[in-house]
């Protein structure tokens, strides 16, 4: 699936209801009682953090949001139903950013509601002999439910990001690994917003290719060097058939360096894919050559059933991504 962490809705609270404005009769005396109930007050609207979700997909077609208005006050002094309070998922590690204030609240925990637009007072019936025999008519201004602009912003979209240069592999591995359906194809930028895959309950993330120079907007631009900020682990994805490997490393790792120096602190993995290119010898020089970065190397083929095995019990470690250097 197409990865959405950056989007603009609305959301709207109810109003409160009105107040009733009715009277009674007394038994066997021409004074009247006023016994109209008080409205109902408007709906809220409540953003939870779930670990069901792990993208903002679901706004795409939802840019708006609204709570239902508070009921009327009825007679009897009977008061008007509450309007039904909304309560929004979003993923954990989302940012809620006011447009009009900039302020902004991160959904951290799960299962906890935040307020984020509250609903409007319900009005006064007349049931209260102390007040004039009438109720509040119109819109008072706390009757009004808040209407805000939403910015939303996920801060962490998976557990482990496949990065690496164009065509090294990682959108075919993603498909292997879990159940995505990525575009792949022989040609550079196949991917063009990250794709997302579970692997029991493991989110990974297909980061676009990167390409010497993006740090500064060449290729895809920064735009996705972005993406790489929201992962737990980087998984480094370096085709097998590359002779300089080593250069290869350092040419992301560079980007890094020139985008936002505090992804070098990342968790790495490197990852030699395409081993099935390649003869034994071969792949000994590639590791070899990369020892030097002092990072494991794990070695993969789409076609080695085996080695696809042994990554996944690999990435599957609790450890790993619980683990921060």
């Amino acid at each position: 699936m197409a990865l959405i962490d950056d989007i603009t809705i609305r959301v709207a609270a109810g109003n409160g209801g009105d107040g009733g404005r009715s009277f009674h009769q007394n038994h066997g005396t021409i004074k009247s009682t006023g016994d109209g109930g008080n409205g109902g007050n408007g709906g809220s609207i409540y953003f939870q953090g779930t670990t069901n979700l792990t993208d903002l997909n679901e706004f795409r077609f939802r840019k708006v949001i609204e709570a239902p208005n508070g009921v009327k006050g009825m007679n009897k002094n009977l008061d008007g139903k509450k309007g039904e309070d909304i309560t929004v998922l979003v993923p954990l590690g989302t940012t809620i950013i006011d447009t009009a204030t900039q302020i902004a609240v991160e959904i951290l925990e799960k299962d906890k509601p935040i307020l984020i637009a509250r609903g409007g007072h319900g009005q006064t019936g007349n049931h209260d002999r102390r007040l004039p025999h009438f109720a509040e008519e119109g819109l008072a201004p706390d009757q009004i439910g808040e209407r805000k602009e939403l910015h939303l912003v996920l801060n962490l979209i998976a557990d482990i990001g496949l990065i690496g240069l164009p065509n090294a592999g990682k959108s075919s591995l993603l498909a292997t690994l879990t159940r995505a359906v990525p575009k792949i194809a022989n040609y550079p930028f196949t991917t063009l917003e990250p794709n997302l895959g579970t692997m029991d309950k493991v989110v990974l993330a297909d980061i676009p290719g990167l390409i010497e120079g993006a740090s500064e907007g060449r290729g895809l631009g920064i735009q996705f060097l972005k993406h790489i900020q929201k992962t737990k682990v980087l998984l480094h994805c370096i085709d097998s058939t590359d002779e300089n490997v080593y250069k290869t490393y350092q040419t992301i790792r560079n980007e890094f360096k020139e985008y936002d120096p505090t992804l070098l602190e990342k968790k790495e993995i490197i990852l030699l894919t395409k081993i099935d290119l390649v003869d034994e010898e071969t792949l000994k020089k590639r590791k070899t050559d990369l020892k030097k970065t002092k990072r494991e190397i794990l070695t993969v083929s789409i076609y080695n059933q085996e080695s696809i095995d042994d990554l996944k019990k690999f990435l599957l470690n609790p450890e790993l991504i619980s683990v921060t250097e």
